[in-house]
C-alpha cells in the first residue's frame, strides 16, 4: 500500500492520541509543534506533561519505497550504537535515536493514509543550521567520524539498500548516456560542453566502483546524507551527542560520507550559483572537516581506504554534477526547481567544483596524509 508523504494539516488531537496509544503511550500531550526544517518526511515534536517528549513522523514512501526495510536498517544500527555507547559508559538515551515499537512489535503504524513512526526527543540538544565555518565543520567531522567508528565492527551486509544503487556511479553514467541519446526535451544543445566533459572523465570517476566490485575496499554502514544539521550536540557544552536522520543508512564507502559534507559545506559558493567564477574548494574548510573525521576513523581505515579518500570525494562531486545534468536534460523530473535552467546551473556549479578539486588534488592528498599521520602517530 502507498502512503501519502506529509501529514494532513488538519491532524487532530484525536489522531495524535490514537497514534501514541498504538505505541503504548496513553498520556495526553500538552503541545504538538510541526517542524518544517526537513523536506522529506512530515515531522512533529510532541511535548508531554513530564520531561519526556517525542518526535512523530509520517514517512515519505514516494522517496523510500520499502519503509519497512528502512526501519529495520535503523533498528539494527541504533541497537549496535546503543550497545557500543553503554560499553563506553555513555548515556544511550542521548547518544543515538530510540524508535518505539507498537504493541504488536512493529516500528511503523499505518493510520489515515499515513505511515507513522515515533522516536524519543533528545532533550537539551541542538544542531548547527548556520553556514558552516571551520569550527562547525571540525565538529561535524568529529560527529560523523564517531558515528562511523561506532559502526566500524558492524556487518554492513545485514543492511538493505534504502535507495538501490544510490552511489553506483557506473549505473548513473549509463543512465546519463541513455538520457543523452533520447534527449526527450531537446535540451542537450544547451549543455553539450558539460555533457562531453562528464563523459570524458567517466573512466576515472568509476575507479571506486570497480574497486568495490573487486572487493578491494570494504563496504561499511554509512549515513549517505552527511549534512552538518544531521548531527545533534549538547546545547550547553556543544559536545557531540548523536547523528540523526538515519533513513539513508545503508552499505556504502567511507569516503562517500566524508565527500558529501565537503561537497556541500566546503564549496565557496552555493550549490546552485550561476556565476561559476565564485566556485572553488575552500581548503581551510576541507581541512577542518577532515581533521575531525579522520581523528575518529583513521585508526580503523584500511590502507586503500586512506589512499582513495580524495578520489572518493571527487567522485561524489562528479556524480552530483551528473545527476543534476541528467535531470535537466530529462526535463527536471527529479529535483525541485525554482527557475528555468536551475538544474543546469547546479550541474555547472558541481562541475566547476570538481575541476577545482582536480587542480588542488596534490594539496588535498597532502592535507589528508598529514592528518592521518598525526592521528596514527607516525
Amino acid at each position: 500500500m502507498h502512503y501519502n508523504c506529509f501529514m494532513d494539516k488538519r491532524i487532530t488531537t484525536s489522531h495524535i492520541s490514537t497514534i501514541l496509544n498504538a505505541f503504548g503511550i496513553y498520556e495526553e500531550p500538552i503541545r504538538t509543534t510541526e517542524l518544517t526544517n526537513g523536506n522529506i518526511n512530515g515531522t512533529f515534536r510532541i511535548e508531554m506533561p513530564t520531561d519526556h517528549g517525542y518526535i512523530l513522523q509520517s514517512v515519505n514512501t514516494d522517496i523510500f519505497k520499502d519503509p519497512y526495510s528502512m526501519m529495520r536498517n535503523i533498528d539494527l544500527v541504533t541497537d549496535h550504537i546503543r550497545r557500543t555507547v553503554i560499553a563506553e559508559g555513555l548515556d544511550p538515551s542521548r547518544a543515538t535515536l530510540n524508535f518505539h515499537h507498537t504493541q504488536e512489535g512493529a516500528l511503523l503504524f499505518p493510520h489515515e493514509d499515513h505511515l507513522f513512526r515515533l522516536a524519543d526527543y533528545i532533550h537539551d540538544s541542538m544542531a548547527f543550521n548556520t553556514k558552516a565555518d571551520t569550527s562547525v565543520l571540525a565538529k561535524a567531522g568529529e560527529g560523523f567520524g564517531r558515528f562511523e567508528a561506532q559502526l566500524a565492527d558492524f556487518d554492513a551486509s545485514l543492511l538493505s539498500e534504502t535507495i538501490p544503487n544510490f552511489h553506483n556511479t557506473k549505473l548513473r553514467i549509463e543512465s546519463f548516456e541513455r538520457t543523452i541519446e533520447k534527449n526527450p526535451c531537446g535540451r542537450l544543445s544547451d549543455c553539450e560542453k558539460e555533457a562531453s566533459h562528464l563523459l570524458e572523465t567517466k573512466e576515472e570517476s568509476s575507479v571506486l566502483c570497480n574497486m568495490l566490485e573487486h572487493g578491494e575496499v570494504p563496504l561499511r554502514a554509512t549515513h549517505n546524507d552527511t549534512k552538518t544539521n544531521n548531527i545533534l550536540f549538547d546545547k550547553n557544552t556543544h559536545e557531540f551527542l548523536a547523528v540523526i536522520d538515519l533513513d539513508t543508512v545503508m552499505p556504502g564507502l567511507l569516503a562517500y560520507d566524508a565527500a558529501d559534507t565537503i561537497r556541500f559545506s566546503a564549496n565557496t559558493a552555493e550549490e546552485d550559483e550561476k556565476d561559476i567564477s565564485k566556485v572553488s574548494l575552500d581548503l581551510s574548510l576541507y581541512e577542518a572537516f577532515l581533521s575531525g573525521f579522520l581523528g575518529k576513523t583513521a585508526h580503523f581505515m584500511t590502507k586503500l581506504e586512506k589512499e582513495t579518500l580524495v578520489i572518493g570525494i571527487q567522485t561524489i562531486v562528479y556524480e552530483q554534477a551528473l545527476r543534476f545534468l541528467d535531470d535537466y536534460i530529462a526535463g527536471d523530473v527529479y529535483y525541485k526547481t525554482s527557475r528555468p535552467r536551475h538544474n543546469l546551473d547546479r550541474a555547472r556549479c558541481q562541475l566547476a567544483l570538481y575541476d577545482d578539486m582536480k587542480r588542488k588534488e596534490t594539496q588535498m592528498h597532502s592535507i589528508a596524509r598529514r592528518i592521518i599521520r598525526a592521528n596514527l602517530g607516525c
